[in-house]
């Protein structure tokens, strides 16, 4: 599993089936989703058909599932996070980022013992971590901010769905982790000792397409973008009935979507634009996680992404 599941796999129901014609003048943008907060507002631009046809959603229970997709040549974009989108660059598919889902603001945590009451403490300890995961970004950034290596850590590394289990049986002293395995940990006696509202604008999930589709299908991609600017607003206008369908569609408490969302920023047109830019906010962390992740052996090669941001399929204003 390579992106936190948000909470369940139940969201991927009821939408379009695999195996719809790719995008072309007679096909539909072939755009993989998966679970996952950020990506509501095209879950709910679905529920109310906002999504024109030139666009098939492509439900999968993990972003393994569209990185595959992507890869294969089975899907035209999908939603990913920005360390995702890197990885994929570095397997030799272009993709580029043509919107900001949402930002990390405190999704992402640092699950401690008591025991632990400074970063610095990590020194020697046992860390679950996924480390091929967005989990394994942020405890290179962790490390960072304590002014220790990776080699000053022991890694355990563990999909975060097994965190909670391994915590339980006293083989790890903290978790990199999120919802709901955060909250598992810490009703088991963990600590929240630092979380990604430490290191804003650090991991972001970005809604990107192929190159190939990015120029040579503009109409479907910039209705992909619309649609989940019209279920943004309406998440934001209409927030009780946009956390009510999330629940019933999860079969979870409404409470639990009300927790997720308090954890990520959803950045509105105006932020999009901004991080958009050429050698902008997008285009800057994805140089600095290359060379993070490049270093580090994450990735084999070096992705010499370029041009990785296009806010020309923004819309020009949200109604």
């Amino acid at each position: 599993m390579q992106r936190r599941e948000f909470l369940g796999f139940s969201i991927a129901a009821g939408l379009s089936a695999a195996g719809l014609p790719g995008c072309s003048d007679s096909g539909p943008l072939r755009f993989g989703i998966h679970p996952w907060i950020g990506y509501e507002p095209l879950y709910l631009a679905n529920d109310f058909n906002w999504l024109p046809a030139t666009v098939a959603l492509q439900p999968g229970n993990s972003a393994t599932d569209s990185m595959d997709g992507l890869l294969s040549g089975a899907l035209d974009g999908a939603a990913l996070t920005l360390d995702e989108t890197i990885r994929i660059w570095s397997r030799g598919l272009e993709l580029v980022v043509v919107a900001v889902a949402d930002v990390s603001a405190g999704a992402d945590v640092l699950m401690v013992s008591a025991s632990i009451d400074e970063l610095a403490a990590l020194k020697g300890r046992r860390i679950a971590v996924e480390v091929n995961g967005v989990s394994g970004i942020m405890l290179l950034k962790i490390l960072e901010v304590a002014g220790l290596g990776p080699n000053d850590v022991i890694k355990v590394d563990v999909p975060v769905s097994q965190h909670a289990e391994a915590w339980s049986r006293g083989e790890v002293d903290a978790s990199v982790c999120y919802e709901p395995t955060a909250s598992v940990i810490e009703s088991l006696g963990g600590v929240r000792l630092f979380d990604s509202s430490d290191i804003p604008e650090t991991i972001f999930d970005v809604l990107v397409v192929t190159r190939e589709a990015a120029e040579k299908h503009r109409r479907p991609v910039s209705d992909l973008v619309g649609a989940h600017f019209a279920g943004l607003q309406h998440l934001v206008r209409n927030l009780h009935d946009s956390v009510y369908r999330v629940a019933d569609r999860q079969g979870i408490d409404p409470d639990e979507v009300r927790s997720a969302l308090a954890t990520v920023m959803l950045p509105d047109l105006a932020a999009n634009q901004r991080y958009l830019t050429a050698a902008g906010p997008i285009e800057s962390m994805a140089g600095s996680l290359s060379r993070l992740m490049l270093a580090q052996g994450m990735i084999d090669r070096d992705p010499d992404i370029q041009r990785l941001s296009d806010a020309s399929f923004l819309p020009a204003r949200v109604p």
